[in-house]
């Protein structure tokens, strides 16, 4: 079975763009505290918006949607799941609302994986939730024509368990060690545990609940205020295709997770620039600020087509309603265009503004 060593990417000559995503990283990670500190209260408003893109996101990439009006309802516990893609989603949202919640007291054992897989299918009552595969399962690819090939074999059952386990001591020693930035071990060891695909269902979702716990118990908190789920569903060509080219040599210990790695340090530090311009824009809309002005400062720094949601989620300091009625004020006033109808409507800043 392959054994996991993570002492080999110390010495390992990372490329300048990697080292460069690792600084800039690190250099948010340090003002973090202070943008928290400024809006502590717009910040939770934040908070919410990035539980249910994250839930929606992280199951879109897996097939499993409903509306965004459902989601909505689900989330706000005004409604009760209707089906399982439903049930499915809320399972996801209570694993996140365990890690936001209590990260510190979750150490990266079997065990624990186990209970946050068992919480994350409890709802659906599936009867692998919280238990290693009991079946070989392929990471399968379609192609155009419809074919289907095996991209990739991962470990059989009878190895999962000692597999996670080594996985697990061998992220625990690399932490302890204290040789390899946590930014570069993280994907190396979601790369790992997503060939070893220990479930029978879940795999992709748990990888990246797993990706939100590691971050936070590194003290990377973007995850609270910004969806890393959202990042990834935007760009998740890239990230298949980045976790292919990780796979090549994994069963010879000959892979190179470096492709996986650049990928999520992109998507990491996108989260964080989204995060510095969202408290940057709370702190100049200043405290005496109305929401019209608000929705008219987004409004005039924004380029292109922009939507009410889009709006709401980059104007946290003020309601969803209050939102809507200054766009239709800056709609009336000639300062935007509204176009589309119904779902597809959006707008635009007027061309002499």
């Amino acid at each position: 079975m392959r054994s996991f060593d993570y002492s080999r990417l110390v010495d390992k000559a990372w490329d300048t763009d990697i080292v460069n995503l690792v600084a800039k990283i690190h250099e948010c990670k340090g003002r973090q505290d202070l943008f928290i500190r400024q809006k502590p209260v717009e910040l939770e408003r934040l908070i919410e918006i990035a539980k249910i893109q994250s839930t929606e996101a992280s199951n879109k990439i897996e097939g499993i949607v409903t509306t965004s009006t459902r989601m909505k309802q689900l989330f706000e516990e005004k409604t009760a799941p209707r089906n399982r893609n439903e049930n499915e989603i809320m399972g996801y949202r209570d694993v996140l609302n365990t890690i936001h919640e209590s990260n510190a007291y979750i150490p990266i054992r079997p065990s624990y994986i186990l209970q946050l897989h068992r919480d994350l299918l409890k709802r659906v009552g599936s009867s692998y939730g919280g238990h290693f595969k009991n079946v070989q399962n392929y990471i399968n690819e379609t192609k155009a024509d419809g074919t289907v090939i095996t991209r990739f074999t991962p470990i059989a059952p009878r190895d999962t368990a000692d597999a996670v386990e080594s996985l697990c001591r061998a992220y625990e020693q690399a932490i302890a060690k204290e040789k390899l930035d946590a930014l570069i071990l993280i994907p190396a060891f979601i790369c790992d545990f997503l060939c070893i695909h220990p479930f029978n269902d879940g795999n992709g979702r748990m990888s990246r609940l797993l990706t939100l716990l590691l971050l936070y118990k590194n003290g990377y908190d973007v995850g609270k205020y910004i969806s890393i789920e959202k990042q990834i569903e935007k760009t998740k060509d890239r990230y298949y295709d980045t976790l292919e080219e990780a796979d090549v040599g994994w069963y010879e210990e000959k892979n190179d997770p470096t492709p996986f790695i650049r990928y999520m340090l992109q998507a990491i530090l996108a989260c964080y620039t989204e995060f510095e311009e969202r408290v940057g824009f709370m702190t100049e809309s200043g405290k005496n600020s109305t929401a019209y002005d608000i929705v008219k400062r987004y409004t005039k720094e924004k380029i292109g087509r922009f939507t009410g949601a889009d709006v709401v989620v980059h104007c946290p300091s003020i309601g969803r309603s209050s939102a809507l009625a200054a766009l239709k004020k800056l709609t009336e006033e000639g300062y935007i265009i509204r176009a589309g109808v119904g779902r597809s409507t959006f707008y635009v800043r007027a061309a002499s503004k």
